[in-house]
């Protein structure tokens, strides 16, 4: 399918004009249109396919110090004309914000300088509906075709997404941007000894159609991760090094994600508020935000506000930099921004682009072959986290480690330990970083955790 980011440019010219014939001082008008089709198979036959197309458009005006967002998808003319006159008669009706206000227009970038970050691949909306249903098919026949102890599925699903997006500002921003995005997951079960069942997953997920893992090879895995939790015991309680996956790991730099942004920061409600500049991980840990990596899911050539995109080092081995800052929160707490902006239903706030820890040099096979006794975490439950204190507690599944080797799978312990402690234990950091995700991390090993069991 073609996009016209042009197009969506000019139809946010036409709305952010008369914006301000209607009284508004500052328009700002985000677009978006786009695809998606989703299949799942399940032992053998389909089970969901949906395909759908949706265009929508998000307002935010200002008149003096007052704000009101308003978003539609109707975007006939009749339609606009009263989404403008909604926006500008709710911005008469919210209370001042002396924060309010647009970013400096001398900090806006420009269409020439927006970086091409090859995140478009016209291939992934020639996966079809067909297509679609046969790439879960094999996937799930690989998967369950591996031994005859996995009896069940919860379902193989493609999913494939395409769409661009436009902001237009009347401070004289204009850009745009197409992106895709096509994953693949496997989830078979397999019986235990003990009648229980243990279901695990694999997947994978890329921008370009040609780099997603082929279906058997996804297949294949989420057989042999299954497998690998069958007889599956408990630990007893007792405090000891936790390793975690790439898949755990994330969650990990996740929890620190919204801890970092601006809106936690000055509400009080991160742990870090006060600890700019401080040491709050251990020296080989460096975490950065980078919006400007080719091909990665969270990549853009400019915030939500039209700064342009650029890396922020957020910790500089163990030592806490800098916040993720948009333009309000930069007021709030008297600094400048970051080019942290994300836009959501036309609301402006910091957010996060693709967030990861710097890997190491040493492989995760080296990295647990150094490691005598360990919990390797693959699998997280439930949300135990406090972002106010950092306290940190969750349910977790994966593997003894005994004499650098994993000696037998663990399941139903609970592991805890306040952020701020588990990020200066870390002590040893991989290589294998892979951004499949906006969120993500290499293996990495805590020194030390309670593990709660038996």
């Amino acid at each position: 399918m073609s996009y016209d980011v042009d197009a969506l440019i000019g139809l946010g010219e036409r709305v952010v004009e008369r914006a301000l014939d209607k009284g508004a001082d500052v328009a700002e008008v985000t677009m978006s249109e786009g695809a998606h089709l989703t299949a799942k198979v399940r032992l053998g036959e389909p089970e969901v396919v949906e395909e759908a197309g949706s265009r929508a458009m998000s307002l935010r005006v200002m008149r003096g110090k007052q704000v009101a967002v308003t978003s539609t998808s109707d975007l006939s003319d009749e339609g606009l004309h009263s989404f403008v006159d909604d926006a500008i008669e709710l911005a008469g009706l919210a209370q001042e914000d002396p924060f309010a206000g647009p970013p400096d227009p001398a900090l806006l970038s420009k269409r020439e300088q927006h970086a091409d970050l090859d995140l478009f691949d016209d291939a992934v909306d020639g996966i079809d509906a067909a297509r679609a249903l046969d790439m879960a098919q094999r996937a799930e026949t690989a998967a369950l075709s591996r031994d005859e102890r996995l009896t069940n599925s919860d379902g193989a699903t493609v999913t494939r997404q395409s769409g661009a997006s436009a902001l237009v500002t009347s401070g004289g921003f204009r850009g745009g941007q197409r992106g895709t995005y096509v994953s693949l997951v496997v989830s078979p079960v397999a019986d235990d000894a003990d009648g229980k069942k243990r279901s695990g997953f694999h997947w994978s997920a890329r921008r370009h159609q040609d780099e997603l893992d082929e279906p058997e090879a996804v297949g294949t895995e989420a057989a042999e991760r299954t497998l690998a939790k069958l007889g599956s015991r408990k630990l007893e309680t007792q405090e000891a090094p936790v390793i975690f996956d790439p898949e755990a790991g994330r969650a990990i730099v996740g929890l620190l994600a919204g801890c970092v942004t601006g809106g936690a920061v000055w509400r009080k409600s991160s742990y870090l508020a006060d600890k700019l500049g401080q040491g709050v991980a251990s020296e080989r840990v460096t975490i950065v935000d980078d919006p400007l990596i080719p091909r990665a899911p969270g990549s853009r050539a400019f915030d939500g506000e039209g700064l342009l995109s650029r890396r922020n080092v957020v910790v500089q081995q163990g030592q806490l930099e800098r916040f993720l800052l948009d333009s309000y929160s930069a007021r709030k707490l008297d600094s400048k921004s970051t080019a942290s902006a994300s836009r959501g239903g036309g609301r402006v706030g910091a957010g996060t682009t693709n967030l990861f820890l710097e890997p190491g040099t040493e492989s995760a096979e080296e990295l647990v072959a150094s490691t005598p006794r360990a919990l390797y975490v693959t699998d997280m439950m439930g949300y135990g986290f406090n972002a106010v204190t950092g306290d940190f507690s969750r349910g977790a599944s994966g593997f003894w480690i005994e004499d650098g080797k994993r000696a037998f799978p663990v399941s139903e312990v609970t592991i805890s330990l306040n952020l701020n402690d588990m990020l200066k234990r870390i002590d040893a950091i991989a290589d294998d970083l892979d951004h499949r995700t906006a969120v993500c991390a290499p293996t990495f090993r805590v020194s030390a955790m309670t593990i709660a069991g038996t």
